[in-house]
C-alpha cells in the first residue's frame, strides 16, 4: 500500500503501524536490550538490542519508504552511518569525493581512513572531465552532497550516476535538502545518507543517521557491518525521529519560503559579497536545482567581506542562536571556517574565512529579517 502514497503520508504512517497488543497510535519505545527466547534461536525476530530493536525497525523502514528504497539502516550518528560505509573497502581502494562537503566527513576520510590505506581524490563535481580523470581502476566509491555544505553547490545527479562505472558505489549525502525535497536513488544513486539529527528529527533534540539503499547484496554487507561495528542508535533517539519526520514535509515547505525571502534580502544587502542559495536565479546551478528538487531547502550561505566582519555578524544574532548543526525548527548561525569546516582549514577544500551559513527555521520571516538587519549594521 506505501508505494502508492504521498510523500507526506508516508512520512506519518510508513514502518508505523499501530501497536498490535495495544492499538497505541504510535510506535512504542522498546527500551530494552535483549529479548525472551522460547529455545535457543526460537524468537520472535529479535534477540540483541545492537542487531535490531522493533522501535529502530520502523525508522529503517521509514527511511526507505521516503527515499524511495526497499531497505534502510538507523546509526547513533551521520558519521556513524558514514564510518560504516568507508567499512566496505580494502586498503588501496580510491575514493572520489566532492570538493565541498561537511567538515566531519573530511576529517573522517582524510584523518582516519588515509591512515588505513584508502586513498581519496577532492573534485569538481561540477565538472564533467575532471569527474571521469578521477576515476582509476582502483576506485570503489563516488561520495557527493547536494546541495553542498557549507557553499550549497549542486551535482547532476543522474549524470554522476551514468558516467561512474558499473563496480563504483555512489553515495549521496542528502542531508540538506532531506527526502522531502530530493530523492537521489530515484536518480540512480545507489546509497543515499542522512544525518538525521538535521531536517528528520527536526527539534534539535537527537543525534542520528541512516542509510537508504534498493541493492539486497550491499544491503546485507551494510547490515552485517551495523551489527558488528555496533554504532547503532538507542530506541528512544529513533522514536524522536519518526516523531520529527512526521512534520518533515510542512516544515520544508517553510524552511524554504523562509529562506528564499532572506537570501533576496540578503543579495541587496551592501555589506553581503555574495550569497550562495539555489532558489536564487543568480545560482550558477539554478536550473538544475529546479529540475532534481521540489523545493530549494532552509540553508542559505553568504560571504562577508573577510574573517572579521563573519564573526561580528555571528555574534550579534539574536533570534539566529550561534551553534553548530541545522535543520531545526530554530534558525541557528555559525562561522564554517572556525567552527564545523575548522577541521578543511589547511586543505585544499577550505572555506572562505568570511563565511557565514544560516539554518533557516520556521520563524515568522519578518522576525528573522529584524534580527539580520540588526546583526549587519
Amino acid at each position: 500500500m506505501t508505494d502508492k502514497l504521498h510523500f507526506d503520508t508516508l512520512a506519518i504512517h510508513a514502518g508505523q503501524e499501530p501497536d498490535p497488543t495495544t492499538g497505541a497510535i504510535m510506535t512504542p519505545i522498546y527500551q530494552t536490550s535483549t529479548f525472551v527466547q522460547a529455545a535457543p534461536g526460537d524468537h520472535k525476530g529479535y534477540e540483541y538490542s545492537r542487531s535490531g530493536n522493533p522501535t529502530r525497525t520502523a525508522l529503517e523502514a521509514l527511511i526507505a519508504a521516503l527515499e524511495q528504497g526497499r531497505y534502510g539502516l538507523a546509526f547513533a550518528s551521520g558519521l556513524a552511518a558514514i564510518d560504516t560505509v568507508m567499512k566496505l573497502f580494502n586498503p588501496g581502494d580510491h575514493i572520489i569525493v566532492g570538493n565541498d562537503v561537511y567538515g566531519g566527513t573530511f576529517r573522517l576520510f582524510e584523518k582516519v581512513y588515509r591512515r588505513f590505506g584508502l586513498t581519496f581524490s577532492w573534485v569538481d563535481l561540477g565538472n564533467p572531465e575532471k569527474v571521469q580523470a578521477a576515476f582509476t581502476p582502483q576506485t570503489k566509491m563516488l561520495w557527493l552532497e547536494t546541495p553542498t555544505n557549507p557553499l550549497l553547490s549542486l551535482a547532476d545527479l543522474t549524470a554522476l550516476a551514468e558516467s561512474a562505472p558499473q563496480n563504483v558505489i555512489v553515495a549521496v549525502d542528502n542531508t540538506f535538502a532531506s527526502p522531502a525535497l530530493q530523492q537521489p536513488l530515484t536518480f540512480g544513486a545507489d546509497i543515499v545518507m542522512h544525518s538525521s539529527t538535521k531536517y528528520l528529527g527536526g527539534h534539535s533534540d537527537v543525534v542520528g543517521g541512516l542509510l537508504a539503499l534498493n541493492d539486497e547484496s550491499l544491503y546485507n554487507e551494510l547490515k552485517f557491518l551495523q551489527n558488528a561495528a555496533g554504532a547503532v542508535p538507542g530506541p528512544m533517539d529513533c522514536f524522536l525521529v519518526l516523531r520529527g519526520a512526521k512534520t518533515l514535509g510542512l516544515r520544508m515547505e517553510r524552511h524554504s519560503t523562509n529562506a528564499l525571502q532572506i537570501a533576496r534580502w540578503l543579495e541587496d544587502h551592501s555589506a553581503v559579497r555574495r550569497v550562495l542559495y539555489p532558489g536564487l536565479e543568480s545560482h550558477p546551478q539554478h536550473e538544475l536545482a529546479k529540475r532534481q528538487m521540489t523545493g530549494f531547502g532552509g540553508m542559505v550561505s553568504l560571504i562577508l567581506e573577510d574573517e572579521q566582519a563573519a564573526r561580528k555578524m555571528v555574534s550579534r544574532t539574536k533570534l539566529f542562536a550561534l551553534a553548530e548543526s541545522l535543520g531545526g525548527v530554530e534558525s541557528l548561525i555559525e562561522h564554517p571556517y572556525s567552527m564545523t569546516h575548522a577541521s578543511t582549514a589547511d586543505s585544499e577544500i577550505a572555506v572562505d574565512p568570511g563565511l557565514v551559513r544560516l539554518s533557516v527555521g520556521i520563524e515568522n520571516v519578518d522576525d528573522l529579517l529584524a534580527d539580520l538587519q540588526q546583526a549587519l549594521g
